[in-house]
Order: structure tokens, then C-alpha cells, then sequence
């Protein structure tokens, strides 16, 4: 199959509004005033994208095609710590387990090189910064008494931010960074998450996904840059470089992780772990595993193994895959885990499981501890069973523990102890940090639609802001934060971060023009207004959960924004939403039609004051779609090259003259 990124589809003005049918029910509308379709066709004010630093996007022109090789000094310390090593030793760095439910006492007994917080897995006495230093640093406690010293990961999913920390900054999700088609901005955001990581200790980021997001039905497809693996791979390497600080040890970095290899976006009916049957080798290789090599020539330092299978074969079990493409061609140097409890979901028993893993190329296991019924001493037990009976070579473990070992060289682990910088750890959620999440923010919007409304004035008797997504910062972050489904979702109910919302910033950019600010949250009380705002968008969710097979707005949003439209005010649509949403209700009306201005927002994180920057008109919008926008459920999968025609193709935006 092929990709072409320079083509630009071409937008054409969707048919008008389909008739209600025999319905009894009433259109929320009313008459819509002889709107149809689109209105019309939208320009496209940029040229086409060019990959040699995305031309005209401002970035950096990226990796200079060269692949990242450890010091030869790591590799030779490696292999001699490995000799030294016991089996046992060897079995606990090749094992991580969620801190949920783990013991300090466990976590030495195992012997643990590891240990990583899933996505809702809190310290027990909440998730503040100080609840984080105290579980981390009990931890760090266990691996000083080690001998030798081999020091400790700990990870956590850091996909938009330190997002499982609660006060640090929430970055926009990957789906806008995408849209800023910016690998400068990218690896700055990757370099401010690595600073509040290391400020409650966390060393090791599950982030970025590198994946291509080829379907709009899977739930993961907020974490991928955008549909174009050429695009997903550069900006995945950029973040990279800023989580690593350039290189592994270069002071002050974290230990990116690349996922997951290989098949996520692109599985049959986008389901989330499924499996890919539609693509021969060459056009899975060009889809799904080219989006690595910049990220391994960027250095990074682990790769996680997708849950996904191809024609029928999980990937972590995969010895093709794994070892002979990724680790032979690609040249990989650093070391593989699975995702969280990935060998339960291979066929056999438990040992077989190990088995087929380890011998694919596994290097580390990731286990639950809580929801497995394995647990860490199983499979050190396991290994060391299938070890002596020859069915896992010794070769095959040392070379596991070898790379992991390099890897913790590189990272200056094996130097001595790991302590948190304090200095650090006074910075999680700074003013200097939340500027760099507002100027994303800012660069991730998408402006779809403007008939002349945007940017609003600052000067008015009153504004109405109002919507399911005007006062909510769950809506705004999405998944993946505090929580794994999202805010409220870990914890208390009431569990929340700092943050402000787009309601309390359209109030901080009028707080000095005697404008009044008023609100809603279903679409009511905009009569009178000279403007209205209109946030709407999806829920929080997190990988399977957000699997749809029809991506769309709610019933409670579209119903909002009728309301807004029958109060007869110029209004404009932001959307908050990990994909491109079908924008047409059951009454054959598009949104994007009756809305004066529509404002693509993705997941922006906690720094609203960046969506009132454009607005307002601080900042003309710059993003572009990093995926083609579909005009009907019919037209999903809708990819660039397709031969189908988008509602927006990808590279579209536009901006304020």
C-alpha cells in the first residue's frame, strides 16, 4: 500500500441535510434557514507536509539517520555484572511488578530490578507529590541493599505529563502535540515531563506511543501523533530525545519507552489488542514498524511488546518479530517488556507462557501482582525450571539481563545510590512548566471552521460559555490521568489536580474588561449573550474502554448546541475528543454546519488559559489535522491515500487572517 503525505484531498460540501424520515421525533433544530452541508468548501491555507523536519512547521529537521549504539564501556560493565549475578538476581532484573499491592518485603524478596504504578495504582495514602516521593523512595530503599548494586526502574505511564502524579502539569495527549507538526515542541514536552517525573523519583516513562493511528474506532488512537508513520515516528523520536535529554545520562533524564511493537492502530475494526489480518508483510512493515526505527536511531532505550497479534500470532510471541526484525535489522539496542500481565494471553500454561516469551525476546516481564495469579517469585521460579531443563537457553537470559543492565549503565544507575532532587521536586507543577503546557496547548488546536466570528472581542456586555466541557477538567485531560480512565476514576470521587478549565479562562482573559462571564452546562442561558462558547466533547477513557464503533457526539452535546443555536447568538463549537468525531446527528445536521467557528481541542491537558489565548485572538491558530477527518461512519477506516474524500483531510487549518 501506499502512503503519499504530499497529497492534500481535495474538501468538497457534503450533500444537504438529510430529511428526518418517517421519525415522529422532533428535530432539536428547528429550521435551520436553508443551511446544508458544510456551507461550502473550507480553504487550506499551508502547503503540503514535507517529512525533512516538516517543512514549514517550524520543527527541527530530526534524527540524522545514524543508529544509537550504548557506550562500549556499558556493555562491557553489563556482561560482567551478569556473571557475577546469581540466577536468581538475574530472574528478579528481568521482572517489573505494579506497585499496587507489593510489599517492600515482596519486592526484596524477588530480588526486583523493577518495580512501575499502572495507571490507577495510587500510593496508599493518595496520590500526592509527597504520597509519590515516600512509595518511590521505599523502593529505592530495597534496591541500596542489593549487592551488587544494580539500582532500580520505576515507571509509570507518563503519556501527557507526569499524569499520575496529582498537581503536576497535564500536557496536551499526543493526538495535539501531533497536530503542531512540531518535533521541537514534542521533545520539549518530553523534557518538562522528565524533570516532574524525577522530582517524585520515577525514572522510567511507558510514553511515547509511536504507534500510527489507522482507525478512529480504537480507543488508544488520543496516545498516536497522527495516521502517517513517517509523522509518528519523527515525532515520537523528538519526544524521545526529550524524555532521554538528548541521551540516556546526559543529566536529568528519564528512560523513554517506545509502544507498542507492533500492530497498535492498525488491528482489524480497530479494536484495542486485536489482531491484523488485512496487511501483507510489506505494508505492515511500512505501517507499523517504521514508526520505530527513528525512535531507536533517537536512542531510545526500552520498547514495549503490544498486546496486538499479527495474522493470528500475539506479538509477544513473536521471535520474528522481536528478534530477527526488531533487535537484527532495526538494530535495537536496548531492552523489550511486555505490557501489563501480556503472557497470560498466550496460549498453554504458565511455563509455556514463559517459555515462548523469554524465547521470542523478551527481555522483561511486566506483572500486575495483584490481578495475576503469577507473581514475581512464579516466574523467577519458572524460568529457572524451564533454565536447567535446556528449554530456555542460558545465553538467551544473560543477553536479557545484559541489555537491561546496559540500559541501567547508561542511565548512571549502577553509579551508586538514586536519591530525589528536592530542587526537582519543588518544581512538579510550576509556573515555568504550565507555560510550556499552555504554548502546546495553543499549537495543538485546529481551527476547522470560522465564518468571521473568531477571534473574539474582549470587550462585551456579556459572554456565555457553556457545555458538558466548559467546567471540566475530566473532559479536558481525558484518560490516562491520575486515574487510568481519567480524573474521579482512582482514589476518592472527588480525586481532582490543578488545572483550569476554559470557563475559568475565558474569565481570566476578560477579568480586566468588565465583560461578565456566564455559564451553563447543557447549552441553556445564552440569550442576550453577544457570543457563546460551546465545550462539548467525550468522556475520559482509556484503551478498550474507548473502543466505538461509531465514533460521534452525544445526544447531550448535540442538544446543547441546539440550544445555543435557537438563542440566536453567534457561538463557537470547541471539541474536546481523542479522535476525529462524526460531527452529523441522527437528523442528518452537522454541527460544523450551524456553528458560526469549530475548534478541534483534542485532549489539551490542564492548561485551559491556552484555548482562551486563541479565542481571543493572543495567538492565531496554527494546528493541522494529523488525521483525515471522516464526513461519515461509511468512510471509517479513512486514511490519507486512501481514495476516499474526507471531510478534512489531513494537514488541514486554518487560521485568522
Amino acid at each position: 500500500m501506499a502512503i503519499n503525505i504530499f497529497r492534500i484531498a481535495a474538501l468538497v460540501a457534503l450533500a444537504g441535510a438529510a430529511a428526518c424520515g418517517s421519525s415522529s421525533e422532533k428535530s432539536p433544530w428547528g429550521a435551520l434557514g436553508g443551511a446544508s452541508g458544510q456551507g461550502g468548501t473550507y480553504g487550506f491555507d499551508g502547503g503540503p507536509l514535507g517529512l525533512g523536519g516538516f517543512t514549514g512547521m517550524g520543527g527541527q529537521t530530526g534524527i540524522d539517520g545514524s543508529t544509537w549504539t550504548p557506550a562500549a564501556t556499558c556493555v562491557e560493565r553489563a556482561s560482567a555484572l551478569v556473571e557475577a549475578l546469581t540466577p536468581a538476581q538475574r530472574y528478579g532484573q528481568m521482572t517489573t511488578v505494579d506497585s499496587y499491592g507489593l510489599t517492600v518485603s515482596e519486592a526484596t524478596s524477588a530480588l526486583l530490578g523493577s518495580v512501575f504504578s499502572g495507571g490507577s495504582s495510587d500510593p496508599a495514602g493518595g496520590n500526592t507529590i509527597a504520597d509519590w516521593t515516600s512509595l518511590v523512595s521505599s523502593y529505592l530503599d530495597v534496591a541500596k541493599g542489593f549487592a551488587p548494586h544494580v539500582g532500580l526502574l520505576y515507571g509509570h505511564d507518563a503519556v501527557h505529563g507526569s499524569n499520575n502524579v496529582q498537581d503536576a502539569v497535564i500536557f496536551p495527549h499526543a493526538i495535539g502535540i501531533g497536530a503542531s507538526f512540531d518535533p521541537a515542541l514534542a521533545e520539549e514536552v518530553g523534557r518538562i515531563t522528565a524533570l516532574e517525573m524525577l522530582g517524585a523519583g520515577i525514572n522510567w516513562a511507558f510514553a511515547p506511543t509511536v504507534a500510527a493511528a489507522r482507525d478512529e474506532r480504537w480507543g488508544r488512537t488520543y496516545e498516536s501523533f497522527g495516521e502517517i508513520p513517517e509523522v509518528a515516528g519523527q515525532m515520537g523520536a523528538a519526544m524521545v530525545r526529550g524524555l532521554q535529554n538528548g541521551r540516556l545520562g546526559n543529566g536529568q533524564s528519564v528512560l523513554a519507552c517506545a509502544k507498542h511493537y507492533a500492530g497498535d492502530g492498525a488491528t482489524d475494526g480497530g479494536k484495542n489488542a486485536g489482531d491484523v489480518t488485512s496487511l501483507d508483510e510489506a505494508a505492515f512493515r511500512q505501517v507499523a514498524i517504521e514508526p520505530y526505527r527513528p525512535a531507536i536511531e533517537a536512542g531510545v532505550g526500552s520498547i514495549m511488546v503490544s498486546y496486538s497479534s499479527y495474522q493470528g500470532t500475539k506479538m509477544t510471541a513473536a521471535k520474528y518479530w522481536l528478534t530477527d526484525v526488531l533487535k537484527g535489522e532495526l538494530g535495537f539496542a536496548g531492552f523489550l517488556v511486555s505490557d501489563w500481565d501480556a503472557l497470560s494471553q498466550l496460549p498453554g500454561a504458565w511455563p509455556e507462557q514463559v517459555e515462548t516469551a523469554i524465547n521470542a525476546g523478551l527481555d522483561m516481564v511486566m506483572l500486575s501482582h495483584t490481578w495475576n495469579a503469577h507473581s514475581a517469585a512464579d516466574f523467577a521460579s519458572t524460568l529457572g525450571a524451564l533454565v536447567d531443563a535446556g528449554e530456555v537457553p542460558v545465553e538467551r537470559v544473560q543477553d536479557a539481563v545484559r541489555r537491561i543492565l546496559t540500559i541501567k549503565c547508561e542511565m548512571g544507575l549502577l553509579d551508586g545510590d538514586t536519591l530525589i532532587d528536592p530542587a526537582l521536586t519543588a518544581a512538579i507543577g510550576s509556573a515555568e512548566h504550565r507555560a510550556v503546557a499552555r504554548a502546546a496547548v495553543r499549537r495543538s488546536l485546529v481551527l476547522l471552521k470560522n465564518d468571521g466570528m473568531l477571534p473574539l472581542p474582549k470587550s462585551l456586555s456579556r459572554i456565555h460559555v457553556t457545555g458538558s466541557g466548559a467546567d471540566s477538567l475530566a473532559k479536558q485531560c481525558g484518560g490516562w490521568t491520575l486515574g487510568w480512565q481519567g480524573l474521579g476514576t482512582a482514589g476518592p470521587a472527588t480525586a481532582t489536580t490543578r488545572g483550569t478549565t476554559v470557563l475559568a479562562a475565558v474569565g481570566n482573559a476578560l477579568a480586566a474588561t468588565g465583560t461578565a462571564v456566564t455559564t451553563s452546562g447543557d447549552g441553556s442561558g445564552a440569550a442576550g449573550a453577544d457570543y457563546a462558547i460551546v465545550v462539548v466533547g467525550e468522556p475520559p477513557y482509556a484503551e478498550g474502554q474507548g473502543d466505538s464503533a461509531q465514533p460521534t457526539l452525544s445526544s447531550t452535546d448535540v442538544a446543547a448546541i441546539a440550544k445555543v443555536r435557537s438563542a440566536n447568538v453567534p457561538f463557537v463549537v470547541v471539541l474536546f475528543s481523542g479522535r476525529p468525531l462524526l460531527l452529523t446527528d441522527k437528523y442528518g445536521v452537522s454541527v460544523l454546519d450551524v456553528a458560526n467557528a469549530f475548534v478541534a481541542a483534542w485532549l489539551p491537558g490542564t492548561e485551559g488559559d491556552g484555548i482562551a489565548d486563541v479565542l481571543f485572538g493572543d495567538y492565531k491558530p496554527t494546528g493541522r489535522l494529523g488525521f483525515s477527518w471522516p464526513a461519515t461512519a461509511e468512510q471509517i477506516p479513512i486514511n490519507d491515500g486512501d481514495g476516499q474524500i474526507p471531510l478534512f483531510p489531513v494537514g488541514f487549518g486554518l487560521t485568522y487572517p
